[in-house]
């Protein structure tokens, strides 16, 4: 084997469930030592601390305070931008890195504490973590919102991915009834998963119906049970190193874990501005891509995780790689965002960690894959226990043409997308569609009648004539 080869030789995961718990960068300290400490690796010979942007504080330092802690003078630092690709992007770095010899090991670290952030909200006190950054960074988009967005309210993944999802049901002819019946036998099976994982955040088996019924709209349709928990503390780090140093270490070879081939496609950064809203070109791309690198196809995985933030991104995935979503594989080695937890950017750390315990447990192949932004960005990655295939880069094989968006518009439209706003009392707040114009391109609208929303979720709005309003700015919609 070629001595530059990289591998996964160490991985840790943490569940704080008690609150106020630590701060990230303590987390970040305490998963990073657990990775080395599997890995025979002193934290003090790491050549390239890489860590996950955090939402929950921002640090004036976030690698250099890690690297202090730590009591290391890696050569290479990165902090990423939001993105649930991010671990993907760093991961796939660090082994590019090692294999063309600029790095012989490498960290990935995340952390969230979300959960303590609102346990201080809650009781009326500040947040007494340290280092923070003064004066505060901005947030970490790669790209911010389109303004048509933002004037329609529309920034948060349990609205966009819920317009997609009714665009989905709407073109394979589903009733309504027919979709939510689907997502829940498609989940439940994940509930199980999260319920045997020590590290999950909801430990709880639900069955199709409770998760689907019996609790309330988020985005309508989407219920609480059947989308990602945000608010968690957890962590992870991986550490990655080249096949020579692993056997200077002393690792044994059957605590290794090889990246065979991943793969990176962009769908378009705004909705509206997306060719088929309820599939998705890039995904089949970055699949086959990440499955021609590593030399290896869908029946040869022995386990699979499916970046689950919401149900659409199953199903999108599912569509686009031919998976049968009630797969005897199933969909997730932790139990997914919803229930395993979903750690703003974190994810894939957890799953990527998950995946090489399940595949050093009984070796095999597994597919990790994640999803960025609004069903933007797609990373999918091949691991396994057997070297081989070729690793690929970070660019994109593939990136969406998008269509217009027109940001003020009147006049006649059609219903391409639509979803609910709810409050946190479950009582509908505002429509929000993404409507076809009739000369070409698409509109952001809003529709606030009450009447208008409760109709819209007792039948399939997608198809629907409506008549849209501006004022320049926000587009109103009514039929």
């Amino acid at each position: 084997m070629d001595p530059r080869t990289p591998c996964l030789i160490g991985a840790a995961q943490r569940t704080v469930r008690k609150q106020p718990g630590p701060e990230p960068l303590d987390l970040w300290e305490e998963t990073a030592r657990a990775a080395a400490r599997a890995a025979r690796l002193p934290v003090a010979r790491l050549d390239s601390i890489q860590i996950v942007h955090t939402d929950s504080w921002q640090y004036d330092s976030p690698t250099g305070r890690l690297a202090e802690r730590l009591g290391a003078t890696p050569r290479h630092r990165t902090y990423s931008k939001v993105s649930g690709t991010a671990p993907h992007l760093l991961i796939g770095e660090a082994a590019a890195r090692i294999a063309a010899g600029e790095l012989d090991s490498a960290l990935v670290a995340g952390a969230e504490a979300l959960a303590t952030r609102r346990a201080y909200r809650q009781a009326g006190e500040r947040v007494p973590w340290s280092h923070a950054a003064t004066p505060k960074p901005p947030y970490g988009w790669e790209r911010p919102p389109h303004p048509a967005e933002l004037a329609h309210e529309l920034f948060l993944p349990v609205h966009t991915y819920a317009i997609m999802e009714t665009a989905r049901r709407a073109a394979l002819g589903l009733s309504l009834e027919q979709e939510m019946l689907d997502r829940g036998r498609m989940m439940a099976p994940m509930t199980e998963v999260a319920a045997a994982n020590p590290h999950s955040w909801r430990r709880t088996p639900r069955t199709p119906e409770e998760l689907v019924t019996g609790n309330r709209f988020v985005g309508w349709p989407y219920t609480r049970n059947t989308v990602a928990v945000l608010e968690v503390d957890q962590a992870a780090a991986v550490i990655l190193a080249s096949t020579e140093l692993a056997d200077r270490l002393g690792v044994p070879h059957d605590q290794r874990v090889y990246l065979r081939g991943w793969a990176y496609a962009e769908d378009t950064w705004e909705v509206a501005a997306r060719p088929a809203l309820g599939s998705s070109r890039a995904i089949a791309r970055a699949a086959t891509a990440a499955f021609a690198r590593a030399g290896l196809g869908l029946d040869d995985m022995d386990e699979l995780d499916l970046y689950s933030c919401f149900a659409i991104a199953l199903r999108q995935a599912c569509d686009a790689i031919g998976l049968d979503p009630l797969d005897r594989r199933g969909l997730t080695v932790t139990g997914g965002l919803p229930y395993a937890g979903g750690p703003a950017s974190d994810y894939v750390l957890h799953s990527t960690a998950t995946m090489a315990a399940r595949l050093l447990a009984r070796p095999g192949h597994g597919l990790v894959t994640g999803v960025g932004m609004h069903l933007t960005k797609h990373a999918y990655a091949v691991w396994s226990t057997e070297p081989g295939g070729t690793l690929g880069d970070g660019e994109p094989v593939f990136t969406a043409e998008p269509v217009p968006i027109v940001a003020a518009y009147a006049g006649p439209a059609v219903v391409a997308g639509y979803t609910v706003a709810h409050d946190r009392d479950g009582a509908p707040r505002k429509g929000i569609l993404v409507v076809d114009l009739p000369a070409g391109g698409r509109a952001y609208a809003q529709v606030t009648r009450q009447e208008l929303m409760a109709d819209a979720e007792s039948r399939e709005l997608v198809g629907q004539p409506v008549e849209v309003v501006t004022d320049g700015e926000v587009n109103v919609a009514s039929w």
